[in-house]
């Protein structure tokens, strides 16, 4: 199963050779070197570690250095771990957007947008109350709980709270174009997070 770790730099129209026009997110997929190998004998389940994000050695700690070097890798901000039965990979390998095809389906991973605390409206797509006749009911969620019985919310019940900022998978999308000489990428569809959001882009197997 191909995977790598990519930047999300942001969205633009791609013209295809047909006249059609593809709206695709660009992401700056690798190079990422394998660091690690996890096997079912000796970690209980098998997987290869990949890392992302050259950086300096002084923004890491002393023990991501020494794990880095062991590998032969360069300082690298992001360590990702992707479930690889195969068993391909192996340690000091470099994976590349070449791992990938014009066609394939992938699936994104990556942290959604914080929006902060919204209300029920905003958060769970409520229908907001009437407007008019002195109605004070406008954006409230209405009644949440019973009354003999249970006597108490029920566990589950979707109220206001923190929206965003969670982990978010996007399916089902196509990779339109790869560019290998600047290890890009660009997709059919929107890729969960903000721009330069680090995401992990795998098969959609």
């Amino acid at each position: 199963m191909p995977a790598i770790l990519a930047k999300k730099l942001g969205m633009t129209q791609l013209f295809l050779e047909d006249g059609r026009v593809e709206r695709v997110t660009v992401l700056e997929a690798g190079p990422c070197p394998v660091t690690g190998i996890r096997t079912f004998d000796r970690d209980g389940y098998e997987a290869v570690q990949l890392a992302f994000g050259a950086t300096k050695e002084k923004h890491l700690t002393k023990p991501e250095l020494g794990h880095l070097k062991k590998a032969g890798a360069s300082a690298h901000r992001h360590l990702v771990e992707f479930r690889d039965e195969a068993g391909e990979l192996q340690v000091g390998e470099t994976v590349t957007v070449e791992a990938f095809e014009v066609g394939d389906k992938v699936k994104v991973a990556g942290t959604s947008k914080g929006k902060g605390f919204q209300g029920t409206i905003k958060r769970h797509g409520f229908a907001s109350g009437p407007k008019s006749h002195g109605s004070h009911n406008v954006r409230a969620p209405g009644s949440i709980g019973a009354s003999a019985w249970p006597a108490r919310v029920m566990k589950g019940i979707r109220g206001p709270g923190q929206m965003g900022n969670e982990r978010v998978t996007q399916k089902g999308l196509e990779i339109v174009q790869i560019d290998a000489g600047q290890n890009l990428l660009l997709v059919r569809g929107s890729v969960p997070g903000p721009k330069n959001g680090v995401v992990e882009v795998r098969t959609d197997a």
